[in-house]
């Protein structure tokens, strides 16, 4: 995300995707309909490496300054969660979760890679190791994805997701990031506006509003959009929230679906405040959208893998559950879940 923040600053072009029929379409790019448009000034993101470098920021985990790697990592049975008629979802770590819903294989915003960036060499390290290969799980049928920073859009992933075994999954992506799969030899791709809907595998993927932002290149600051995603069919909805500030997109989300069997909701990447309020939620802003969705579970993601924000990788376990005691919400219906397990949806 840190080299995604430092391009962000620079001019951008016009996107051929530009609708003045919409409210958060621009000439120049796209904007959030409720929170500041996205990106940061770079005076702002030398400030917060400053502070964090100043602070010794980011800390250790709490239960394991001796080094990283102490989470517990579970290694999928995959043969057990193929055969289980019942709808799952297993975290393999970051906002990468395999679901399957109606026996369909789905990846949200799929980062097996070494780095949560566009280079081999630089960037945030993975701090947990993963708990399964891509080459490990069957034949992934749809993936999609929330935004283009690296740590949700990872090349390496997408051009071995593009190879397997099988044929090329499809790609539910935001508008204006066609040409970026395109360019890889990918054309099994839906590109999408907010409230989009597109039927597949019996199921619907509709594209939905967050407040946040898009940089990958030099000079492509909000050309692409961004957002989360609903799956469903004719018995399940899922909502995975990808990036996202708290805004009133979110409530209008709940009441345009009428609630979620399972929302995947970030957790983590949320530190100073005063930098990553706009566009990231803390934990107890991940509560409220939980009620805002009117999800019947949530699961946390987007933390305890990559270091993006200034709080150890640890610090949502003791924030969220916190959260949860101040909403008298019962913590069994907002989980985190350890790297590699998987949660099983009711009938």
């Amino acid at each position: 995300m840190l080299l995604a923040l430092l391009v962000s600053a620079c001019v951008s072009t016009p996107p051929d995707t530009y609708d003045p029929q919409r409210e958060h379409h621009r000439p120049d790019g796209f904007v959030n309909r409720y929170g500041p448009a996205g990106g940061h000034s770079l005076s702002d993101i030398a400030k917060w490496r400053w502070q964090a470098w100043r602070a010794d920021r980011p800390a250790p985990p709490s239960r394991f300054r001796d080094g990283y790697g102490g989470f517990e990592v579970v290694r999928p049975d995959v043969a057990a969660i193929l055969a289980e008629p019942r709808d799952s979802a297993t975290w393999i770590g970051h906002a990468t979760v395999w679901l399957r819903v109606g026996g369909i294989n789905i990846l949200t915003d799929p980062h097996f890679g070494e780095r949560a960036s566009p280079f081999s060499w630089l960037g945030p390290v993975r701090r947990v190791p993963l708990p399964i290969s891509l080459d490990e799980l069957p034949h992934v049928d749809a993936v999609v994805i929330s935004h283009n920073h690296p740590d949700s859009l990872d090349e390496q992933t997408v051009r071995a997701l593009r190879d397997q075994d099988g044929g090329a999954p499809l790609f539910f992506v935001p508008l204006g990031l066609r040409p970026w799969f395109e360019e890889r030899g990918i054309d099994s791709v839906q590109a999408m506006d907010w409230w989009d809907t597109r039927s597949a595998f019996d199921l619907r993927f509709t594209f939905v509003p967050a407040q946040h932002w898009s940089a990958r290149g030099l000079f492509d600051r909000n050309q692409s959009l961004w957002g989360g995603w609903v799956i469903a069919g004719d018995r399940r909805k899922v909502y995975f929230a990808g990036d996202s500030g708290y805004s009133r997109d979110l409530a209008e989300i709940g009441a345009r679906f009428g609630g979620f069997d399972l929302a995947l909701l970030p957790v983590g990447a949320y530190e100073p405040r005063w930098f990553m309020q706009d566009h990231h939620l803390n934990p107890e802003e991940a509560v409220l959208v939980h009620q805002d969705v009117h999800a019947r579970q949530s699961v946390g993601i987007h933390w305890g893998t990559f270091e993006l924000g200034d709080e150890p990788l640890d610090q949502p376990i003791g924030d969220l559950a916190a959260a949860l005691a101040k909403h008298a919400i019962d913590p069994a219906r907002f989980v985190l879940l350890r790297h590699g397990e998987t949660f099983w949806l009711n009938p």
